[in-house]
């Protein structure tokens, strides 16, 4: 373990080993870090721990710089443990390099390793972690967007390692799929669309103009990736977020230079577009839905039954932008993802095993707190309603105050 300190905080980097496949405990291992941050005037205070479970799936936890947004709050109660959840950041990486080093060659060999990456594995290490942390004692959770499903996954699947949970933004459908989470969610980027247009208009030209130049061909990122209608389209995901329609508008201000796309556009552009930072991400987002059935590129598929997302250039129509989706062409475009094309393909074919447990959420006992935002664009309040009144004992807060970010920008 290492220690050190930031302003006001006092930080351990722990480093645990756990099985890859929990069902083969002395099998293969894997490690997982873990960062802990605690008051500097409370380092030696016995405080209870709270666990941070990160939104994505495939990111790590946030990388603090002293008592910050929520964290502030938190550290007046709590140990914080904030992890990085398998595969990610500075655990052990799941992406084209690693694979290749693990002696994965075949594709079916990679899917098999990246199915067990999902939000049961990710509790069955927390658990285990917890009984080096905690000595076996139960401790808090915090998830917020997918660390909500991997709350709910740890309330169906080890209630009794947990004091409290509480979620922000992430109440899963519990018997919903993903071909249900996208016939609610293209409506409502589409509204985004809409509104961000009311909010800038100068936008609507901006964008189709940006999107003729694509359609034309051959423009290329700054990592050798082609640039096209459809990936432009993908910046309508920071609509769901506080300030992103904001950002968007300053991304369109000015894309153009001597006639073509200005390079800082394209630099930009590549930054929100990779998945370099999270190749994982791609890889299990639309499994984190999965309930029994293969997802089957359900994104892809659901889009059809909204040809307004279709780019019609020569029309008076505005382009609209996409959302939290991942389609099967990113495969094909994106550097770090092709080569694993044929794993992600496998992974869409794949039945998943259910993780939520009805029945045991309806006789919850652990206290548990949820802020469900009335207005999120990624997971529809419409699925988590009935989900918070699934959950015996659950006090949800529903609101319109914030977006999907809402921890993030309320300060706790």
């Amino acid at each position: 373990m290492i220690s050190y300190r930031q302003p006001g905080t006092v930080l351990t980097d722990h480093t645990f080993t756990v099985p890859l496949d929990h069902a083969k405990p002395g099998g293969e291992q894997i490690q997982v870090f873990a960062r802990e941050v605690v008051a500097a005037d409370k380092a030696s205070d016995d405080l209870p721990w709270l666990v941070f479970f990160q939104g994505g799936p495939g990111f790590g936890s946030p990388r603090p710089a002293g008592r910050e947004a929520w964290l502030d709050r938190a550290l007046d109660d709590y140990r914080v443990l904030l992890l990085d959840q398998r595969g990610t950041a500075s655990s052990s990486p799941v992406n084209r390099r690693t694979l290749g080093l693990a002696g994965l060659g075949s594709a079916q060999a990679q899917a098999d390793y990246i199915a067990l990456f999902r939000a049961d594995s990710i509790v069955a290490d927390a658990e285990l972690i917890r009984q080096e942390v905690t000595g076996g004692k139960p401790w808090s959770i915090l998830g917020q967007s997918f660390g909500g499903f991997c709350a709910v996954c740890y309330l169906s699947q080890a209630p009794g390692g947990l004091r409290e949970a509480f979620i922000t933004g992430g109440l899963p459908g519990l018997d919903v799929t993903a071909d249900d989470v996208y016939r609610a969610t293209y409506p409502k980027v589409a509204r985004r669309n809409a509104e961000h247009y009311d909010r800038y208009p100068m936008d609507v030209p901006r964008a189709k103009d940006i999107a003729r130049r694509l359609a034309a061909g051959d423009v290329r990122l700054p990592n050798g990736a082609p640039l096209t209608v459809e990936t432009f389209q993908t910046f309508g995901q920071m609509l769901g977020a506080s300030t992103g329609s904001h950002t968007l508008h300053y991304l369109l201000e000015e894309p153009f230079e001597g006639g073509d796309l200005s390079d800082y556009f394209l630099h930009e552009a590549g930054s929100r577009v990779s998945f370099s930072a999270g190749p994982l991400y791609a890889l299990v987002h639309e499994a984190c839905y999965g309930q029994g059935a293969p997802t089957n590129w359900a994104a892809q598929r659901v889009r059809a039954e909204f040809p307004e997302f279709d780019a019609a250039l020569d029309s008076d129509a505005p382009l609209l932008f996409t959302g939290e989706m991942i389609y099967p062409w990113m495969f094909d475009n994106d550097p770090v993802l092709r080569p694993l094309a044929e794993a992600g393909e496998i992974l869409a074919q794949r039945e998943w095993p259910r993780l939520y447990d009805v029945e045991r959420l309806r006789a919850n006992e652990v206290p548990a707190a949820a802020a469900v935002y009335f207005e999120d664009m990624y997971v529809p309040v419409e699925f988590s309603v009935p989900t918070a009144r699934t959950i015996r004992g659950l006090r949800p807060w529903v609101t319109n105050e914030y977006e999907h970010d809402g921890l993030r920008v309320s300060n706790g």
